[in-house]
């Protein structure tokens, strides 16, 4: 049975295993503060259809509260624990039925097992907010395992902690001219592609959003870590099938249990 996996830009993908769509941090905004989306159309009405939604942490270009009321009512919403306290927006969405997790904890939903993972990375909601709430990456399986790190930096324990899995959606970027500490960058990306040793990775979280004025300043952290996470991950781990998706495009891997 074949899982299928569309990016629709940043950290927003659909992993469609097992007759489930599981959707996570869902952005559809073409404006976030002082980001705009410059490339990449905003996603469209299919992708707002899902059975399960994930939510990593609780920046607001990963919890984006008007995303995640445009999704269609149903949907179970998996949240760090503490988000609803720390966001009282989620508080407000009516048709969805929000979870709360932590490192460990795993729920049922249609054909698919989800596992919550640890992240290294600071969670809290930006500009302001105690650290309330933990990051998170989730493992999501059913025909297949797929790995979705949110935001995350390289930690020894990675590969220990997240377990076999099939596909890596690992972030290469991100949104602005420097990345800050607990992310990964293309580098780091490849070096925790040889740790987790899936069968297939996908690179996200980049190319997508940029600061409003900002066009030429380092433009190449915009454009080039897809590329650079493809030939750096042929090096430190020939072995994993790489797909540099474009904006709305899918992949499909064939498993074989």
């Amino acid at each position: 049975m074949p899982v299928e996996i569309t990016w629709w830009g940043h950290a927003t993908c659909t992993v469609e295993d097992a007759g489930t769509r599981v959707l996570t941090d869902p952005l559809f905004a073409r404006r976030l503060a002082h980001l705009r989306r410059r490339r990449g159309a905003v996603p469209p009405a299919q992708a707002r259809r899902a059975d399960a939604v994930l939510v990593s942490h609780l920046h607001a270009d990963h919890l984006h509260v008007p995303s995640l009321a445009a999704l269609a009512p149903g949907a179970r919403l998996l949240v760090p624990r503490g988000a609803p306290r720390a966001v009282p927006g989620l508080r407000r969405l009516r048709g969805l039925r929000i979870t709360e997790v932590v490192p460990g904890d795993e729920v049922r939903i249609g054909g698919v097992l989800v596992r919550a993972v640890s992240a290294r990375h600071d969670g809290r909601r930006l500009p302001v907010g105690p650290h309330r709430s933990p990051a998170l990456g989730y493992v999501v399986e059913g025909e297949a395992r797929t790995y979705f790190a949110g935001d995350t930096g390289l930690f020894d324990a990675m590969a220990e902690e997240v377990g076999p899995v099939d596909v890596a959606l690992l972030p290469v970027g991100g949104w602005g001219p420097y990345l800050g500490p607990g992310h990964l960058d293309a580098g780091r990306a490849a070096q925790a592609l040889a740790r987790l040793a899936p069968r297939a990775a996908v690179p996200v979280h980049y190319g997508t959003y940029w600061p409003i004025g900002m066009d030429a300043v380092r433009p190449h952290e915009f454009h080039a870590p897809g590329d650079e996470f493809v030939r750096l991950a042929a090096v430190a781990a020939p072995q994993v099938a790489v797909r540099l998706l474009g904006h709305g495009e899918r992949m499909r891997l064939e498993v074989a249990r």
